[in-house]
């Protein structure tokens, strides 16, 4: 990647505002076309939204992205879809015991409305308060119901596989169980025992940073700063960590980009949310410190490693081990080229990404370390500045889809292939264009001076 030392937020506003055009007139066209009864969209095929079932991850991000519209825009016809939208549909994300996502659907719906009234752009109304709280409140406990025991008597959220599997995107879903700590909740068991969502919460994202992130350490022959395996594997009679793997990566011993991403942005989330705790309440846990430095770890290794190994306009294939990407040569140096015939891009992992680059980037500036911060944050507008444009932003009226040249599951063969070309491209998905959205209102609201964005606005 070439980080451009040239950009400036302000500079990336003309490409954002027309995103925000864009992005209104997707909202519309899904609207309008698209079959909810069918199910939750997706991802798109041939420019329009379809389902595919695996688990219901994605029906936050469709209306999420209303309330998005609605913060960047003022447009009020989003909000009230928003609001009709997350209690018609979204209460049954809130008790789903059989995904880690909640931190994707339920933050960004309840926990975007909410951040909205306590901020004040949303009337105040106790009763609407209430709602959204209490929904916030049993996700964040539901989430940390996954739980699996490890032998260091720790412990992680295991995902929808299975008590032997974590995820390394869930770093991203531990947001939920912030959320309802912060609200006063817990996660009550058997004889009204009650355990903490700090804790939890915490838990799970130093077992990432452990066994998800790689350090240069040698813990294998493929050891190198910044890795990520998608999926860490435990023995769940002992809690023994057994090896990495990957679901949607081409190999435990490559990096899924998107799972990169994932922790990229997640990591630096965490730091931000540091402060909203006591030293008290860190203290059982490692202390403010030590945790602070497990993030701080794990968010400079995965954007080192997203920065050495993506293409020169910030925009990365994949996988960085994806079998075929050899053909292309020294990929790294040129500009990312989405119809190759070899490889496919994803720019949703750069819509994610870029987010935790920004974020660690001011994290680091705040904390009076510019050399370093500056270097994140220019990565991260650079890579903003490919995908807020052609050929990542949609401009066609008829596509249903806001950012281009999104993969699910390449391994699975799920994405689709236009016609006359090779590998999939052209397509969009709901995270990829929830999170290009999310990060363009980040920049949006650094630009106007507004409230900095962050999840934990959702508490008051």
């Amino acid at each position: 990647m070439q980080i451009r030392n040239d950009l400036t937020a302000a500079s990336l506003q003309p490409k954002i505002d027309k995103l925000w055009q864009l992005s209104a007139e997707k909202i519309i066209l899904i609207s309008r076309e698209y079959d909810n009864s069918k199910g939750t969209p997706v991802f798109t095929v041939n420019g329009k939204y379809t389902l595919r079932g695996w688990t219901e991850w994605t029906q936050g991000f469709q209306y999420g992205a209303e309330v998005l519209q609605f913060d960047a825009t003022g447009e009020t016809q989003s909000l009230e879809s928003a609001r009709k939208n997350t209690v018609s549909s979204m209460a049954s994300h809130v008790g789903h015991f059989g995904v880690h996502d909640h931190g994707f659907n339920n933050v960004s719906t309840y926990g975007n409305l909410l951040r909205l009234m306590n901020e004040g752009r949303i009337e105040e109304n106790e009763w609407e308060r209430n709602f959204y709280e209490i929904a916030l409140k049993i996700s964040g406990a539901v989430q940390a119901k996954r739980w699996t025991n490890t032998k260091d008597g720790q412990g992680f959220i295991h995902s929808f596989n299975g008590p032997h599997s974590l995820f390394v995107d869930t770093i991203r879903s531990v947001r939920a169980l912030m959320v309802s700590h912060l609200l006063g909740h817990s996660l009550m068991g058997e004889n009204d025992v009650k355990t903490s969502l700090l804790q939890r919460g915490t838990l799970h994202s130093i077992a990432t940073a452990k066994y998800a992130v790689y350090y240069g350490e040698g813990r294998d022959s493929y050891d190198i700063w910044g890795r990520t395996a998608h999926e860490s594997v435990f023995n769940t009679n002992d809690g023994n960590y057994r090896c990495p793997n990957s679901q949607q990566g081409f190999s435990g011993f490559t990096t899924w980009t998107r799972g990169l991403a994932w922790a990229m942005a997640g990591f630096a989330e965490q730091l931000e949310s540091l402060s909203y705790f006591s030293d008290e309440e860190l203290a059982p846990l490692g202390g403010r410190a030590e945790i602070e430095n497990i993030y701080l770890k794990g968010a400079k290794a995965t954007c080192d490693f997203y920065i050495d190994n993506t293409a020169s306009d910030g925009i990365p294939y994949w996988d960085t081990g994806a079998p075929q990407l050899y053909k292309l040569g020294d990929y790294k140096s040129r500009t990312s080229d989405p119809y190759n015939e070899f490889e496919p891009i994803d720019s949703s992992a750069a819509a994610i990404g870029a987010q935790g680059l920004l974020r660690l980037g001011k994290y680091l500036n705040d904390k009076g370390q510019a050399d370093q911060g500056n270097r994140y944050w220019q990565a991260g507008l650079t890579a903003l500045d490919s995908l807020f444009a052609e050929p990542y932003l949609s401009t066609d009226p008829t596509h249903q889809g806001l950012i281009l040249h999104s993969i699910y599951h390449r391994p699975n063969g799920w994405d689709n292939i236009p016609a006359g070309q090779k590998i999939p491209c052209g397509e969009s998905s709901m995270w990829g264009d929830y999170h290009a959205r999310e990060v363009a209102l980040y920049v949006d609201r650094i630009n106007k001076g507004l409230p900095y964005y962050n999840y934990l606005g959702a508490v008051k």
